[in-house]
């Protein structure tokens, strides 16, 4: 037993001479020729995820602090108001828009025209077109000479486009341009020189009523007129 621990030692120690200077490999770990399935089932426990039961996360939803409420709310004597102030009486602290007393950011900044700063009179009433846009839709056959020129033959003839806002809109002509021909025109609304200018080419201005604008005066004379009658 004793020859072979020393010649297990020698042994030993020349391998480890031999390796000194020389590199060294590790070799791979041997894989496993054969891995067995592992098949998973997963089974649930509670009720799947539905409209009818729905509900926030814990702490998600937390109450108000209650202020005003006395010593019980946590807040001191004056309740997280302050000694004195506009905040701290009771109703509303200041209005909306309110800065301190500084020009307001709604008084600061410019105001757009018409309906883009809040001014309803600046939207159209109208659906215009002018003297010259019929001439040329009848120079190019879009309309017929012989036929009343209406909003809705306008429409059909592609010479207005009154979508949105303007479909519901009534027509008015305006005297831009020159008529070579009298043709019958049936609008809610004339200029001076448009009507001029028709009744020049030997065509006429028919005026399309309008609903006429409520006031206490029309109505108070409608009602009149209805007792009357």
């Amino acid at each position: 037993m004793a020859s072979l621990g020393v010649s297990h030692t020698t042994n030993l120690s020349s391998s480890r001479s031999a390796m000194a200077g020389s590199r060294v490999r590790m070799a791979a770990p041997v894989a496993a020729a054969r891995r067995e399935r592992v098949t998973m089932t997963v089974v649930a426990d509670e009720e799947r995820l539905r409209l009818h039961n729905l509900s926030p996360l814990k702490g998600a939803r937390q109450k108000s602090t209650r202020k005003g409420r006395g010593y019980g709310a946590g807040q001191g004597g004056t309740c997280g108001f302050g000694m004195r102030g506009q905040k701290a009486r009771s109703g509303r602290g200041t209005r909306p828009g309110f800065e301190g007393g500084q020009t307001p950011m709604y008084r600061r900044f410019p105001k757009l025209k018409g309906i883009a700063g809040g001014m309803g009179a600046g939207r159209d009433k109208f659906v215009i077109v002018n003297v010259d846009d019929i001439a040329a839709a009848l120079a190019s056959s879009k309309l017929d000479a012989g036929s009343d020129i209406t909003i809705e033959s306008l429409k059909s003839a592609g010479v207005i486009t009154a979508s949105g806002h303007y479909r519901n809109l009534p027509l008015k002509v305006l005297g831009n341009g020159d008529l070579p021909s009298g043709v019958t025109v049936h609008a809610h609304a004339y200029s001076e020189s448009a009507k001029t200018k028709i009744e020049a080419a030997g065509g006429v201005a028919t005026l399309i009523p309008t609903r006429p604008k409520w006031n206490r005066q029309v109505a108070k004379a409608a009602a009149l007129a209805l007792a009357t009658a």
